[in-house]
């Protein structure tokens, strides 16, 4: 699934799609830095700003069954389109915004944009790349983690001038990335069957989707609490906070498309991920209750096993389930990205209620959980999933990737 073959060889619609996706996934960890600087500019609290990344993902979760519906109907072009038009325009406004609420308003409509383009690039890079379904996964996941690093930096470089520098960047760079896939890209083919609204809840009752979907959100509620609070526990400037975030994203990147497939080839996938869960939990444990310089360390070396992590919940997703690829994969996101929208409210408020350690504490404790459900439900997510990895490597319509 992860083999290079060919790789660098596509044509320019699917480097496009590639590039746009960098800065799609950018846009994830882009307020990471100037997240304190936001708090200060607009005179909000913590747990206010952080309703930036509650308000996104919130969104992001229910558009997950809007997705499909919509790209099925509309085609994975025009959906791209659509898209990267509402970043544009939403990133622009966030830049414009005069309160937090405003902010976390504009937050909630890039969301909506964001998941109608992330979750259809994978299924366009798919059907437009050349090498096969391995070399355009690959691309995908490469993309994804060159964004998830590189957002944090230009949150530093922009945002050291102003908070709201960030947000206007984005909305270039997401200009461009349409200007593009209009050049390079043409119209997809459409899904024999479209997709209806309620499918991906209905795949939901498949046990190993369901199973793989509790797992990812005791899972996703960890990596956002690192991805979300952490900055104001670090409290440096933008600059120094961006550094971090983008070591953090470099690793994410090198273990998800390096490191992951060799560890999943030499002890299966599910070891895999069930020990990196459990390390999750100690490193954001010491992140904790450590110093300063510890913090910082266990914060980069997070990024490491949230790398493995985000492969292998991919395959499983995938992989598990007896519905199509799309279907299977919205709903998926739809339980996990409650997750992301939860994680960053609550863990504000616990340090309001308690103190700075108990958010960290409530994080390991979830990371464990999702381990136990990966070694509770393990026949419930293995059976199957050699036969169907071969019926979703021919089924590749548009739809709604797992990371």
């Amino acid at each position: 699934m992860h083999s290079s073959t060919g790789v660098l060889r596509q044509p320019k619609a699917v480097w496009a799609t590639a590039g746009a996706s960098v800065v799609a996934f950018m846009g994830i960890g882009l307020v990471d830095p100037i997240l304190p600087s936001i708090a200060k500019g607009l005179e909000a609290t913590t747990s206010q700003v952080s309703l930036l990344f509650t308000s996104y993902f919130l969104i992001t979760a229910v558009a997950m069954l809007l997705t499909g519906f919509v790209s099925s109907r509309i085609g994975g072009r025009r959906t791209l389109l659509l898209g990267l038009a509402l970043v544009v325009v939403f990133a622009g406004l966030s830049g414009t915004s005069g309160s937090v609420g405003e902010l976390v308003g504009f937050r909630a409509g890039w969301g909506l944009g964001n998941a109608l383009f992330v979750s259809t690039a994978l299924a366009v890079i798919v059907g437009a790349a050349a090498g096969g379904s391995a070399a355009a996964i690959l691309l995908y996941e490469s993309a994804l983690g060159l964004g998830m690093a590189c957002g944090p930096l230009l949150g530093a470089l922009l945002g050291d001038a102003s908070w709201r520098y960030p947000f206007f960047g984005t909305a270039f760079l997401m200009a461009v990335g349409f200007l593009c896939i209009t050049a390079f890209l043409k119209e997809q083919p459409k899904p024999a069957r479209r997709t209806a609204l309620l499918d991906p809840i209905r795949a939901l009752g498949h046990g190993g989707l369901a199973s793989a979907a509790t797992s990812a959100f005791f899972y996703n509620y960890t990596f956002f609490t690192v991805l979300a609070f952490t900055p104001f526990v670090l409290n440096m400037s933008p600059y120094r906070s961006g550094a971090v975030f983008f070591a953090w994203g470099v690793l994410l990147a090198v273990f998800s498309v390096l490191v992951a497939p060799r560890m999943q080839a030499r002890f299966g996938s599910l070891k895999v991920l069930g020990g990196s869960l459990v390390l999750l939990a100690v490193d954001v444990l010491v992140l904790g209750y450590g110093d300063h310089t510890t913090a910082v360390v266990c914060t980069i070396l997070s990024g490491a096993f949230i790398g493995v992590n985000n492969t292998v919940y991919t395959e499983l997703a995938l992989g598990v389930s007896d519905a199509p690829r799309p279907v299977a994969s919205a709903g998926y996101n739809f339980v996990r990205w409650f997750a992301a929208a939860a994680a960053p409210f609550l863990a504000p408020k616990l340090e309001e209620w308690t103190d700075v350690h108990v958010p960290f504490v409530v994080a390991a404790v979830t990371a464990v959980l999702g381990a136990v459900v990966v070694a509770v439900r393990r026949e419930a997510l293995t059976e199957k999933a050699e036969e169907l990895e071969v019926r979703h490597a021919t089924e590749d319509g548009v739809g709604v990737f797992a990371n």
